[in-house]
Parts: structure tokens; C-alpha cells; sequence
């Protein structure tokens, strides 16, 4: 299989000129960038709909806050805000359908409901039931790097060599879960920038983005509107800020972007595009 191909249920997305957008839905009431916001149903399909009109190759729909500090919820609690979003968006969305748990009832609830990938915070650590889940729909599986959970992950974060230790981390789990069943083929890593890292660390972990290629697999960066870029381009700059950073990281390997505002970012990545190319934009 390709580099940049990922197999989700029944298809296989592929790509090699620009990197690929995944657009951000949270459906919670304290997430930092839209707290609220969408949490009624309609609101969340028509800015469903919205992101993929904009250029989003896939949907990332979230019920639960894992912003640093965050108290996690209850299954029932995420279900109920994302099953009525996932109800309304049966037949309506043309792009892959991602879920941003670590809950096994919330995936396959999910899974059986429509969605075709579990962005999953927890490396599959938290709930002993998530793999088999995933594996068993034959689902798309974001593995990602955090350091603990929420509520206590940014806690005196120490690594030796931030890139280094997280890459050696995403191996192991990698491997982890394709004994439980998930093909490797199926699974994108995600080194988690902002989960249980300082500033410096982040910082650190996009200079050396490179080493993670080393692991095989695609990888996404999720660097829209992390507070550590605002040290770098201040706050009122943010998504500048988080275009740049992106750019940064797909020279060194980042296939997927994961963003709140998709328009900037599309623009973005048919730049990243033409710079790899050495050609314009069609």
C-alpha cells in the first residue's frame, strides 16, 4: 500500500500532492475554541456540512473536552451529544466521518451509526475494549500520544528527547495494536502536540517532525490554534501561526493536518502541494 494511503472500512483514502484536512466538529460545552457552539444538532450538521464544503477530507465529530485540565464524561454523556449529529448526518456527507473517542461503547455505537475512523487519545490505554471495537468494524485508527489523561497530563511533562521518546512510543503501540487485530494499513500515528508537553517540548517535537517517519505510517499534526504557537506568532495571529506550523511539519512528513479553519488550511496545503511539486497548483 502507498505511504499516503490510509484504509478505512470499505474504502481507501490516497493522496500524494497536498497534505489531507481534517476538519474539526466538537459537539462539548468547554472545548477551548468553540465552547458550545454546536452543541445543538442542527447547528452541528449544517457546520458539518459547512466543513466539507470549505474542503475538509474528513469530519473529526467530538464529544468529550481533552483540553488540558479537562474532566473526561461519561460514555452515556458523549453519546448523547454526538448519536442525534451522527443521525442527521446519515446520507448527507460525501467525506469520512471520524470520532474523537477512547470510549469502546462510544465507537462502536458510532461505527455501527455511520463513522468510519476512531481518532483515539489514549493509544488504546484507557479502555481494553477500544481496539477490538475498531478492529471488528474494520475502521480507520488515529493512534495518538498522550502523555496521561486531561486532567493530569500537564503535570511536570519530562522527556529526554521529546520526538525521540513519542516515536518510540507510537512504534510500540503500533505494534500493540496490530496484534489486537487493527492492520497496519489501517492506522495514522499522531505524536500529540499540547497533550502532556511544555512549550519547549512542543516546539522541540516540531523541529525533529522527521523522525516519526521512520515509523511507516502516515502522520497527523494537530497544531490548529495550540497555545504554544502563540508564544511564537502571539494570539491574534494564531491561525497564521498554525498555517505555518503545518507547512513546517509537512516538510518533514506530515501527511495529515487536523483544523479548526479549514478555508486557511486548504490554501495552505495546495501551497504545501506546489512546493513539493516544484509546479503551480492546477
Amino acid at each position: 500500500m502507498p505511504a499516503h494511503a490510509w484504509k478505512i472500512k470499505s474504502r481507501t483514502l490516497e493522496w500524494a500532492e497536498r497534505p489531507l484536512l481534517m476538519g474539526i466538529l466538537n459537539v462539548t460545552p468547554d472545548s477551548f475554541s468553540d465552547a458550545g457552539a454546536y452543541l445543538d444538532p442542527d447547528a452541528a450538521l449544517d457546520r458539518a456540512l459547512e466543513l466539507e464544503a470549505e474542503g475538509a477530507d474528513i469530519l473529526d465529530l467530538g464529544g468529550e473536552s481533552t483540553r488540558p485540565g479537562a474532566e473526561l464524561v461519561t460514555a452515556e454523556t458523549e453519546l448523547a451529544r454526538i448519536r442525534p449529529v451522527l443521525r442527521r448526518l446519515q446520507g448527507k456527507l460525501a467525506i469520512p466521518l471520524s470520532i474523537d473517542t477512547w470510549k469502546a461503547q462510544v465507537a462502536e455505537t458510532a461505527l455501527q451509526e455511520g463513522a468510519a475512523i476512531i481518532n483515539d487519545v489514549s493509544a488504546g490505554r484507557w479502555d481494553p475494549q477500544l481496539w477490538p471495537t475498531v478492529a471488528a468494524h474494520g475502521a480507520g485508527y488515529v493512534l495518538m500520544h498522550a502523555l496521561d489523561k486531561p486532567a493530569t497530563m500537564q503535570d511536570a511533562p519530562q522527556y529526554v528527547d521529546p520526538a525521540a521518546d513519542i516515536a518510540d512510543f507510537l512504534a510500540k503501540y503500533l505494534a500493540r495494536a496490530e496484534e489486537n487485530g487493527i492492520p497496519l494499513e489501517s492506522m495514522v500515528c499522531d505524536p500529540g502536540f499540547g497533550f502532556g508537553k511544555t512549550p519547549t517540548q512542543n516546539l522541540s517535537l516540531l523541529r525533529d517532525f522527521h523522525q516519526f517517519q521512520r515509523l511507516g505510517r502516515p502522520m497527523l499534526a494537530g497544531l490548529s490554534r495550540k497555545s504554544f504557537l502563540n508564544l511564537v506568532g502571539g494570539r491574534e495571529r494564531s491561525e497564521y501561526t498554525s498555517q505555518w506550523a503545518h507547512l513546517w511539519a509537512t516538510a518533514r512528513g506530515a501527511a495529515i493536518w487536523r483544523v479548526h479553519d479549514v478555508p486557511a488550511a486548504a490554501h495552505a496545503a495546495r501551497a504545501a502541494g506546489a512546493f513539493g511539486r516544484g509546479s503551480p497548483a492546477a
